[in-house]
């Protein structure tokens, strides 16, 4: 990988507004760029996003190639896609990262496939570091960090002689660097090349739901496992939350066991929290939960195993009955 090669990040817009995933990636692209004495820029397709676009420099983004067309309105994945083959063909960046969103991981694979390049999906770290195979040595590669065999092992995938490098990255895995409202970006406006006969749908109209629950912004969260998923514990849970201003989330078994939806869930395969505090109910705390909250400022566990996972990494812990437990902690925390 030529050291004179930028770092790019696809950028992600919903409703006309940055997704936040997007602004994650910029500071995880800004670490690597440093290590490699190049520049960050990133790519944007969409209509009429130039005003929200200006934000991207404070969070670390030179330069982003802006594709306008009312065509690209709305997700589409052909026309995405080749924008994005065009655009790395035209400037050619040596890292390309996109978000592991459902967008994302639409838009990557295709991307790769045209350029006959490696990708690696779902990383939750990135780093530049050395490669050897055999006897020859590839200095300032990408490092590509993430969970295999169901979380039961961390690999490193590298692609030392694939141009671009390029990886989905989870969302929330990567922390948000404060903005710095005074830097700005080179906003370079592209022409769009995309015939019509590329649209192979057409969006008639488009829907917004809101989540049930935004564990991502929460300050904190309690989070019900399995030995806490009877209908009491649970309740008992959602209140101890209320009380707090807080959020009620689970593990993937509650969701798997339809108690709760996805939305509540944190771990491996669901949401990555970083609150002020997280109090985890009658949660074993296996990795692939503890790679979703493990850096929670303060965490909470409750088990009556003495010996579980969960224990581990918290801050404090408390061995006995769940529901004993939650109600005595909503009682004194009432009477306070």
């Amino acid at each position: 990988m030529s050291n004179k090669k930028n770092v790019m990040v696809f950028i992600e817009s919903r409703a006309g507004k940055i997704a936040e995933v997007s602004l994650e990636l910029l500071g995880a692209a800004r670490d690597l760029a440093g290590k490699l004495g190049v520049q960050v820029e990133a790519v944007a397709i969409g209509h009429d996003l130039k005003n929200e676009l200006t934000v991207l420099g404070h969070y670390g983004c030179q330069r982003v190639y802006y594709i306008n067309d009312e065509r690209l309105a709305f997700f589409s994945s052909v026309p995405y896609a080749k924008t994005v083959v065009n655009t790395i063909k035209a400037h050619n960046p040596g890292i390309v990262l996109f978000g592991a969103t459902t967008m994302g991981r639409d838009v990557a694979p295709r991307v790769a496939s045209a350029l006959k390049c490696g990708l690696t999906a779902d990383c939750t770290d990135l780093k530049i570091g050395e490669h050897q195979i055999k006897d020859k040595t590839y200095k300032n590669t990408l490092l590509q960090i993430r969970p295999a065999f169901g979380g039961n092992i961390i690999a490193t995938i590298v692609s030392p002689e694939s141009v671009p490098s390029m990886a989905t990255v989870r969302e929330g895995v990567m922390k948000m660097i404060t903005p710095n409202p005074d830097a700005a970006v080179e906003i370079i406006n592209e022409a769009c090349t995309i015939a019509d006969n590329d649209f192979l749908t057409e969006v008639l109209e488009v829907i917004n739901e809101e989540k049930a629950v935004n564990l991502k912004a929460a300050q904190i969260i309690v989070s019900a496992g399995m030995g806490a998923s009877d209908p009491e514990a649970i309740e008992l849970a959602r209140t101890l939350a209320a009380a707090l201003c807080g959020e009620l989330g689970c593990s993937r078994p509650v969701v798997d066991s339809g108690i709760l939806d996805k939305d509540h869930q944190v771990g491996q395969t669901g949401i990555t929290v970083r609150p002020n505090l997280y109090i985890a109910c009658g949660i074993s705390g296996q990795i692939q939960h503890r790679a979703g909250m493990s850096e929670a400022k303060r965490i909470i566990a409750i088990n009556k195993d003495p010996n579980a996972p969960i224990f581990a990494i918290a801050h404090y812990g408390i061995v006995g009955d769940v529901k004993d437990v939650l109600t005595k902690m909503i009682n004194a925390y009432k009477k306070a």
